[in-house]
């Protein structure tokens, strides 16, 4: 993966490299302070909390070890890493006074997964991945709660499901995935390029629609 980064970066100058491990608070930290000093005074105006674990599981082979790996990158990741880089948007939304909420203001979105739907229970009969359902149901709350908490700075928070994508972990879950990863980051960036207040603190998919909570 850090090679085919390394060359779109060679290939497009404005693409920046940042090191970080989601579960390391301190790479945390520091990663926010790179960005910082990249942006040289001004704010950040979207951070997309993409990382994100799956291990099959069973309800009944589910394990602390598992369930807790899982919720650090899948659920407390995001938390640290909006905290940390929560300055920054800040400075973003306050450079963009009396205009509405919007990606290009200043967004945090959540990658989610229609697996964390309590509702839904996407794919249950083929895999239960007992651990994976419960941080990203967790991850919806927390998008919930930060869509609430900051409202007041004028900074958007949406959990955004990518769809069943032909990945790595996409592959890893029963039958083949229906959806190719250029469609899915095409459907992404339409997505996020109409996000507005009134999508706030909402769980959607890569196609714009509403997934059940």
């Amino acid at each position: 993966l850090l090679q085919e980064l390394q060359k779109l970066a060679s290939k497009h100058p404005n693409l920046v490299i940042v090191p970080l491990e989601v579960t390391d608070p301190a790479s945390i930290k520091a990663a926010a302070a790179s960005v910082g000093e990249r942006l040289k005074g001004s704010g950040l105006n979207l951070l997309i909390n993409n990382a994100g674990v799956l291990k099959m599981s069973t309800l009944d082979t589910e394990t602390l070890k598992d369930m807790s790996q899982l919720y650090t990158t899948n659920t407390i990741a995001p938390l640290l890493l909006s905290q940390a880089f929560l300055p920054l948007l800040k400075k973003a939304a306050q450079g963009s006074p009396g205009s509405g909420m919007s990606c290009s203001k200043a967004a945090i979105i959540n990658m989610s997964s229609t697996a964390g739907s309590i509702k839904e229970v996407y794919l249950w009969e083929s895999e239960q991945c007992i651990a994976y359902r419960c941080s990203k149901a967790a991850l919806n709350m927390l998008t919930r709660c930060q869509s609430m908490g900051y409202r007041e700075h004028g900074i958007l928070c949406v959990a955004l499901h990518p769809g069943w994508v032909k990945t790595d972990m996409g592959n890893a879950i029963g039958d083949k995935p229906p959806l190719m990863v250029d469609a899915s980051v095409a459907g992404i960036l339409k997505v996020l390029s109409n996000l507005s207040e009134k999508d706030s603190g909402a769980f959607l998919d890569w196609e714009g629609n509403a997934v059940p909570w």
